[in-house]
């Protein structure tokens, strides 16, 4: 094949040597606008798994980047100038020139033909000429952009300034300094990549960057080649503790914001995409020429494999994008935590370390036991004296408080409706269900959402709370979780509003019903969606019935003999579709700007805590973003959690979405944990009201995590329960606790140990003679004796 690659970076250039490795015959062309010493940053991180893959497809690439590598363990984490050291981490870094140099010389070597200083030929010509083209022209690609429509890119521009330097103070190991200034919090990455050198790149938030005056100095869309000599010198004072004297090295140094690149399509005919001109991740959780050595790598594999391009570049995408979103998803969550790293100024010293180690979800407590057991035990001992037990026990398994209401441990059966009652009345459906929830160790068992009227349903086998006879119902069940089990039992209250009267879930999920329907509600007459039911406008005495529903239910919830009573104003439901300006277009005082569409939602709490005796928590559970254009996102959320804690909310149950069908949520593990942790920080926390996560939650590792980091206080599982609805119980037992936060029932006592599985009792036997210690232990440090390669 004749293969035209615009760019001479690292991603260009190791896909050039690796196609002409695995058959000399392509012949392949490189451009460059650059010239060949010219680079802008300073060192390039990899993780051991990259090396590893580097060493398997060109192992003389591999011997030259080892011999340049500085390699340590640990991270460093300062905070206000106290220090904590994490080690098994696994770094290898080099100096980007060396690792160009490398890669260059290795491809001349091969017969790649490269031309720098040089602009590529028109795109429609090497198009013309060539079998293959690979855009490799970095996050600014005009290969993209001349496809733009094929391609579909878009670039997300994130809200903090960074600027790369690089200092000749040598790093022993990562670092992140964290300071406290007068105009906000600044932070500092840095790493060694050489026996003279260590990369500096200095972040904050663009709001600081611009109270600070840092801006005065910026250059703007300066020439290639300009620093800002201003902010170098701003950073030398700010930061000249930490550098020790040391300079600061500049090269095309000056303030950026970062870009998430994605691109719909990688590939279009004979053009392909390669490393950041098909993607970015921010840098807090690596190297950018990380993930574009290893999309050099699949792509020269699979033209390899193909016959065909079309083939090849299909078989590319395939395999690449589920490892780039990956990845992407991980540096969005990390990019996220820096931007708001104001709000962790509270934290202590070992319980910030450990939210900045877990920020991005990839790093978890149980990996950090395994890679620094030291560390993860003084994490969940200062867990423990924050929360005034001392008992060093699983962050799971600490008590709780929601108001005046006491728990054994945090976790929480979340609401899951059942479409199983009948004409509003729980079954002996629902005594097995909540029953066996409660047996399985949760400290907290959700009802459903119990519908306050009957035209307050979402299907006809949703359960209510209108009756007599429905109170009654549910007293059996409470009467059964407390007598069985030391769980607690709390009812969740709603309105279905505009999404009522619709089929069971299993029958058509948000279909209207075909016969015995009813009239539905909503704060305007918008539908959830394209042939969904279209509600009436909500009159005003249509509101105060609803009001009073909720109080005639909340005193018959008081009466069965329930914990805990939640409102829902989540998931598009009544008191949610008020709270959404996607939902609630009205034009009197219920509608329009946010603390009036807050008004109705609140005359509801207000009434349920008013019928609910003060022993009685009530809590609200809402949609902290509507995952549509024009809804209400986080910074929403943070305000409508505070409006309910100043009417006494007892905690916020943080949940997202269901607000408008073409929602187009960011699915993930834990993907709503973040709304949850800034309420948390800028409301609750504050207010001594404890915040519950909830969603894609299903580790019993991701809740120690989530609590030890002071993201929530206790997390909510519900698809994971029916899976399993033991989980708690299970959980204690994988982690060999056993105590009052995971107390097995009697009858179940014999199973309170993990079973044996294949193996289990196999003891391996001693086959060397001497031990030999580890090198280094758990942490090791670039202590360099001779100079490197550098620069």
């Amino acid at each position: 094949m004749r293969i035209a690659v615009v760019g001479g970076g690292p991603a260009g250039l190791y896909l050039a040597v690796l196609v002409k490795a695995l058959d000399e015959r392509h012949a392949v062309t490189v451009w460059e606008r650059n010239a060949p010493e010219d680079t802008f940053g300073f060192g390039v991180v990899f993780s051991d798994e990259t090396v590893g893959g580097i060493e398997g497809a060109d192992p003389e690439i591999h011997e030259r980047m080892e011999a340049s590598f500085a390699r340590w363990t640990d991270i460093d984490i300062d905070l206000d100038g106290e220090r904590l050291t994490v080690g098994g981490q696994g770094f290898a870094a080099m100096g980007r020139h060396t690792l160009l140099r490398v890669l260059q010389e290795r491809a001349a070597s091969l017969g790649v033909t490269l031309h720098h200083r040089t602009q590529a030929p028109d795109l429609d010509e090497l198009c013309a000429t060539h079998d293959l083209v690979v855009g490799a022209d970095g996050v600014h690609s005009s290969v993209r952009a001349e496809r733009a429509a094929a391609f579909a890119p878009s670039l997300d521009r994130r809200h903090s300034k960074y600027i790369w330097l690089g200092t000749d103070r040598v790093f022993e190991a990562f670092q992140f300094i964290v300071r406290q200034t007068p105009w906000g919090t600044m932070q500092v990455h840095a790493y060694p990549y050489s026996a003279t050198r260590s990369t500096l790149i200095v972040e904050m938030h663009e709001e600081v960057w611009r109270r600070s005056g840092l801006d005065a100095t910026d250059p703007g869309e300066a020439t290639p080649g300009t620093s800002d000599d201003g902010a170098v010198e701003r950073i030398r004072a700010i930061f000249g503790d930490e550098l020790e004297g040391h300079r600061i090295l500049t090269n095309n140094s000056r303030w950026l914001n970062f870009h998430t690149v994605r691109n719909r399509r990688w590939s279009d005919g004979n053009v392909v995409l390669l490393g950041d001109a098909a993607h970015t991740a921010h840098f807090s959780i690596g190297s950018g020429t990380k993930l574009a050595m290893e999309d050099a790598l699949a792509l020269a594999a699979c033209l390899h494999e193909h016959a065909g391009i079309a083939d090849a570049l299909a078989a590319y995408e395939t395999e690449r994008r589920p490892v780039v979103e990956s990845t992407q998803r991980a540096a969005q969550a990390s990019l996220e935590w820096f931007e708001n790293i104001g709000m962790y100024a509270r934290q202590g010293s070992c319980q910030f370390a450990f939210n900045l180690l877990t920020r991005s979800r990839r790093i978890t407590f149980d990996n950090l036991r395994e890679r620094d057991p030291a560390f993860a035990a003084r994490v969940q001992a200062d867990f423990a004296v924050r929360t005034g037990t001392g008992a060093d026990v699983p962050a799971m398994f600490q008590p709780v408080r929601i108001g005046p209401l006491q728990l054994r441990n945090r976790i929480v059966v979340s609401a899951m409706d059942m479409y199983t009652a009948s004409e509003g009345t729980p079954t002996d459906f629902h005594l097995v269900h909540l029953g066996s929830k409660a047996l399985g160790g949760a400290g907290l068992v959700m009802t459903e959402m119990t519908c306050v009227s009957p035209e307050g349903r979402i299907t006809p086998g949703c359960a209510g709370l209108w009756s007599d006879a429905q109170r009654d119902a549910w007293a059996r069940i409470t009467r059964f979780v407390h007598a069985e089990s030391p769980a607690r039992i709390g009812l969740q209250l709603g309105h279905s509003g505009r999404k009522g009267s619709t089929k069971l879930m299993w029958e058509g999920i948000d279909e209207p019903l075909e016969a015995g329907n009813w009239e539905v509600i909503g704060p305007s007459a918008l539908p959830y969606g394209p042939g969904c039911n279209v509600p009436r406008a909500a009159t005003r005495d249509d509101l105060r019935k609803v009001v009073a529903d909720f109080a005639q239910a909340a005193r018959r919830g008081v009466e069965a003999g329930f914990d805990l009573i939640e409102v829902h104003a989540g998931h598009g439901y009544l008191l949610s579709s008020f709270l959404s300006p996607l939902a609630n277009r009205r034009g009197d005082e219920y509608g329009g700007p946010l603390e009036c569409r807050l008004r109705f939602p609140l005359e509801v709490f207000d009434a349920v805590r008013a019928a609910t005796p003060r022993e009685i928590p009530v809590t609200v559970r809402i949609s902290a973003h509507d995952w549509a254009a024009g809804g209400n996102t986080e910074s929403d959320a943070v305000e409508i959690a505070r409006a309910f804690v100043t009417h006494g909310a007892a905690a916020i149950d943080v949940s997202s979405g269901q607000v408008v069908q073409d929602e187009a949520p960011a699915y993930g593990r834990s993907y709503q944990t973040p709304f949850a942790d800034r309420i948390r920080h800028l409301v609750a926390e504050p207010a001594g009201v404890p915040v519950i996560a909830v969603g894609a939650i299903s580790s019993h590792d991701d809740v120690n995590s989530i609590l030890l980091a002071g993201r929530a206080d206790l997390c909510a599982l519900g698809r994971t329960h029916l899976y399993n609805p033991q989980w708690t119980l299970q959980a204690a037992a994988e982690q060999e606790y056993a105590g009052e936060g995971a107390r097995w029932p009697r009858q179940w006592a014999a199973g309170s140990r993990r079973p044996p599985t294949a193996r289990t009792d196999r003891v391996p036997p001693r086959l060397t003679l001497l031990r030999e210690p580890e090198a280094g232990g758990v942490h090791v440090r670039w202590l360099p004796r001779e100079p490197t390669p550098s620069t």
